[in-house]
């Protein structure tokens, strides 16, 4: 009888996938022998959803670099996985088992692995519930936003639900943003979304594209880049990404993950466009970036921070 696998070779398997699906999207033989280790042991989902959450953390943090990211490395992986099993990684709440519903609070982000194997996270302020079936993995989107990373199924399809819509595919990761008084926006990652529902015939979303779904109007699909993909998921790295959205907008954004909140004190200045990306959980160096670069000036009143640009109102 051959020896039972250790739990240490287990996690640098695990670690090895973990890269591999970071790098590029695995082709249809790598596909199907991830399937076959995945399916191997017991233990290894585990693995796998463990290492995948330590990556995440990791990067937590991070800015977003000019050129293309870095890929994960396997070994970094393995580095922060003793750490992590030693200390714990702090900065991002990781739930181990999904029940039915879950949910955010303001400010708070957290990766949710699924039984299956997929993940689930949540940004803030949001809520999804999650109806498995035998026969489906059906996940209903309620409020806010979340990115989801699909573990391939081809008998089961993973399906989203928001506003009347149904998006599904058997692989992939993709982001779901539904935002009060904003249309429904998705960015596709990697895989393909069918898109079913409403008044408009079926739509395919393809990788690297962004589609925004409003009712009763055909969806608006088109191509991005990955690096603005890179900026719509940010957020998973406790970062808010701009490019020339106007400061009104910013300071909305802000507001989303906590105080003290932005206000623009005169309608030309929250028309001024922003790029760049800041943290945040920090309004007020947002703020300070915003006055200096723009010839305004910052005052702090209680939990509000004025941004104004006097005798140009």
């Amino acid at each position: 009888m051959a020896d039972r696998q250790t739990s240490q070779s287990i996690d640098d398997e695990a670690a090895t996938w973990v890269a591999r699906r970071d790098r590029a999207p695995l082709s249809r033989t790598e596909q199907a022998e991830f399937d076959a280790w995945l399916a191997g042991d017991e233990r290894r989902p585990g693995a796998l959803l463990r290492l995948q959450a330590i990556d995440l953390a990791t990067r937590a943090g991070a800015a977003l670099e000019p050129t293309v990211t870095k890929p994960v490395s396997r070994r970094r992986l393995l580095i922060w996985g003793g750490a992590a099993a030693a200390a714990g990684v702090a900065g991002l709440a990781v739930t181990l088992q999904a029940p039915r519903a879950q949910a955010t609070a303001r400010g708070e982000i957290r990766l949710i692995p699924l039984r299956d194997g997929s993940t689930m996270t949540l940004n803030t302020d949001s809520a999804a519930r999650v109806m498995y079936r035998d026969d489906r993995r059906l996940i209903e989107m309620i409020r806010g936003e979340a990115f989801f990373s699909v573990a391939r199924d081809t008998l089961r399809p993973f399906q989203v639900e928001v506003e009347g819509q149904r998006l599904s595919t058997t692989s992939g990761a993709f982001r779901v943003s539904r935002l009060s008084d904003r249309p429904v926006e998705v960015t596709v990652q990697q895989g393909r979304l069918d898109l079913t529902g409403g008044a408009h015939a079926p739509v395919q979303l393809e990788a690297n594209s962004r589609a925004e779904l409003a009712t009763g109007r055909t969806p608006v699909v088109r191509p991005i880049s990955p690096r603005d993909i890179e900026r719509d998921l940010a957020w998973r790295e406790g970062k808010i990404a701009f490019k020339g959205e106007t400061l009104e907008d910013a300071a909305l954004a802000f507001a989303r993950y906590g105080d003290p909140r932005v206000t623009i004190a005169d309608p030309a200045l929250a028309r001024e466009p922003i790029s760049g990306l800041f943290a945040a959980n920090d309004p007020a160096g947002f703020s300070r970036t915003v006055a200096f670069a723009l010839d305004a000036t910052m005052t702090r009143q209680g939990d509000e921070i004025v941004l104004s640009r006097p005798g140009r109102q």
